[in-house]
């Protein structure tokens, strides 16, 4: 007579079945690009042999150079990206950068119901909002942990982690290449050896701009932007300002006032008002951010409720950002449910309220600063300190005057009729400084 099983005993054996289905999940995983985060990804996959994940193919041009004889045979080497599209891998895997041919690439994956891994933060940065809402209608799902902060779990902390607080203000070191210059120049080096050697390193690219001039963190921090604030801005309405206008004297001075120079990504939503910045910045010897140094990043979320989560660690580098693209595959192969963040369009200004300094380079001469004195004194700005060092020509004479905390815009106004003084030998150097 067989067995009678009850309705409970059934319950049991599905929701086993359905477990381990979940756990059998086995995803075809195809590399576009195979740099150095690209091998990075395909070593781990190879070495490790995370369960459920198999490399199937890489796309790369020129692709027979790129060839490693550690990859599995079954592995198919390709320079048509057509085809790789239409084969019957599981996840593309983007680390090609840029918008284009990567934005294409991502929606024909994502139209085929595939799922797609990238560490492409100007993709997700300008079309993110775009590529997520094409993921859920076909099926498939976006993951982009890896594009902001590298191997440092900050896009899973906010979407998770933080995701019952109300975060107000997001600000942090984003860009690895700025970091790595600024901290040897605060140990005493020049700007221009220390771009060379961020260079010869592999840390910039032979043109810096998009590291130096702001616009890599930029794209971070609109990305982190969405996330944390909830916000869909256009980046291109944060207008960075690069580091090259720093020099060794700025560190000295920052020293004096118990700070040092960072490049900092900040943004922060308060009485119905958007602020971002990205730029050089003082920053306090006693801030996390000060600690940073060489290529690591560090992100800063301050939540209504929780109050301030610092994440830290390598955040450029090949293995580091491996790891994070490696985790979003696992998260794919385990199940990961699409974490819905609501967001809303909005505009974003450039309005903080924060103490500046401002670093002048002149002729000497009498009156010069009763004269910054009256222009700051019309906007209702009061001046903090004036800093000057011993020791450099009266033609050529830097010092600092530092102002309570002020509204960007009406320090903006007092410096224009400034920067036309006579005496000006370079424009005056205008840092915001963190508190």
């Amino acid at each position: 007579m067989p067995e009678a099983h009850s309705p409970a005993s059934s319950l049991e054996t599905s929701a086993v079945q359905t477990r381990k289905s979940r756990s059998a999940r086995h995803l075809r995983i195809a590399i576009f690009g195979f740099g150095t985060v690209g091998s990075s990804v395909a070593r781990i996959l190879v070495e490790s042999k995370p369960r459920g994940l198999e490399l199937t193919h890489v796309f790369n041009r020129g692709v027979a150079r790129k060839r490693v004889d550690w990859a599995p045979a079954s592995v198919v080497w390709s320079e048509d990206a057509d085809a790789v599209l239409a084969s019957d891998v599981d996840v593309v895997v983007e680390l090609v950068g840029g918008l284009d041919p990567a934005g294409t690439w991502a929606r024909r994956a994502l139209e085929a119901g595939k799922s797609f891994v990238t560490a492409n933060k100007k993709l997700i940065a300008y079309h993110g909002v775009e590529l997520e809402r094409l993921a859920a209608a076909k099926g498939g799902h976006l993951k982009y942990g890896a594009a902001v902060a590298g191997g440092i779990p900050v896009i899973p902390g906010l979407e998770q982690g933080m995701a019952g607080d109300r975060i107000e203000r997001i600000e942090g070191i984003l860009n690895g290449t700025c970091n790595f210059i600024l901290s040897k120049m605060e140990e005493g080096a020049e700007y221009a050896s220390m771009l060379a050697e961020a260079q010869a390193k592999g840390y910039a690219e032979a043109d810096p701009t998009e590291d130096v001039g702001g616009f890599d963190a930029r794209a971070k921090l609109a990305i982190l932007m969405r996330l944390a604030l909830r916000v869909q801005i256009d980046p291109e309405e944060i207008v960075p300002r690069p580091i090259t206008t720093i020099t060794p004297v700025d560190f000295s001075y920052a020293r004096d006032l118990g700070c040092t120079i960072r490049q900092v990504s900040r943004a922060e939503q308060a009485e119905g008002r958007l602020a971002a910045t990205v730029g050089p910045m003082l920053v306090a010897l006693r801030s996390p951010l000060a600690w940073s140094q060489g290529m690591e990043n560090m992100v800063i979320a301050t939540g209504h409720y929780g109050g301030d989560v610092v994440f830290s660690g390598h955040g450029a580098g090949g293995h580091p950002t491996a790891v994070a693209v490696v985790s979003d595959l696992l998260a794919l192969a385990h199940g990961s449910q699409r974490v819905e963040i609501p967001s809303s369009p909005a505009r974003v200004g450039a309005e903080f309220e924060v103490p500046h300094y401002i670093r002048f380079l002149v002729r000497d001469r009498p009156g010069i600063v009763a004269a910054i004195t009256t222009e700051l004194a019309k906007e209702q700005i009061n001046i903090r300190a004036i800093v000057q060092r011993a020791g450099f020509p009266a033609d050529a004479l830097p010092f600092v005057v530092t102002v309570e905390p002020c509204k960007t815009s009406a320090l903006q106004r007092a410096l224009t009729p400034i920067r036309t003084m006579d005496c000006m030998l370079v424009e005056p150097l205008d840092l915001q400084m963190l508190e």
